[in-house]
């Protein structure tokens, strides 16, 4: 199996489990998306991506209605994506992913999360080098297509890997395919061309090389990421921590 999945297979964020938390974070994607592309999801692809990622995580159809709304109410927060990176206490490197209708609260809030953990914030670009920012698309298989032959159709609309599981929770067969970051639309338009099904689609940060850290280090720096990720206007948080043995299973 691939680097990119098996990070992703071991990147668990305890904010996944909240189903609240869960709610507000796709919210705020769909309002940003809406209020940049427009409400209505057949003209606005990234709108209709979020709604199908709504669906794949049981949001209420009037939650995400609401957010939808909410792009167009000149009364409503206006939501600002910024990206803020640094390192960790042992040198672990952070890319935390935010939206915000106030800048200010929260790269202060971000800068005292690294200060009070032993970690430093750093200047917007400077960690980028070090992780692939990839499209990844969670899909139902295609009767009659095979994934080497999926695969090999995808590579011209920049998808480099694939891989075939079984959803924890349904149990039911899934493909997910890993691209550029700036591919994501073009590949979302050819798998909707070709009638495949899309469960979910998202962005992630996947480093270069993992870092190993103690026992101890790791309760450290756990302690930190829980900070960043019970934070409201944290989006999604990425790190190169390598995971306990465990943790990937």
């Amino acid at each position: 199996m691939g680097r990119a999945f098996e990070y992703r297979k071991a990147r668990k964020l305890k904010r996944w489990g909240n189903m609240s938390r869960t709610f507000t974070r796709i919210g705020k994607e769909i309002t940003i998306a809406a209020k940049a592309g427009g409400p209505d999801p057949s003209t606005n692809p990234r709108l209709r991506a979020l709604m199908q990622n709504a669906k794949a995580a049981n949001m209420p159809k009037d939650t995400v209605e609401r957010a939808i709304k909410k792009a167009t109410d000149k009364d409503a927060s206006d939501y600002k994506e910024i990206i803020y990176e640094g390192y960790g206490p042992f040198g672990i490197a952070i890319v935390v992913e935010a939206a915000t209708d106030n800048n200010t609260r929260t790269v202060a809030n971000v800068r005292s999360y690294f200060t009070k953990h032993g970690g430093t914030l750093g200047t917007q670009g400077s960690l980028s080098f070090m992780f692939d920012h990839k499209s990844v698309f969670k899909i139902k298989p295609k009767e009659g297509v095979s994934l080497e032959d999926l695969e090999l159709e995808l590579i011209d609309y920049g998808v480099d890997e694939l891989e075939d599981i079984v959803d924890e929770e349904s149990g039911d067969e899934q493909v997910v395919l890993y691209g550029a970051f700036e591919e994501y639309s073009n590949i979302q338009k050819y798998l909707e061309d070709n009638g495949f099904e899309i469960i979910s689609s998202e962005f992630e940060r996947i480093p270069h090389e993992l870092k190993e850290v103690t026992a101890e280090q790791r309760v450290t720096l756990e302690k930190l990421l829980e900070k960043f990720e019970d934070d409201e206007d944290v989006q999604n948080v990425f790190h190169n921590m390598k995971e306990e043995d465990g943790d990937a299973e």
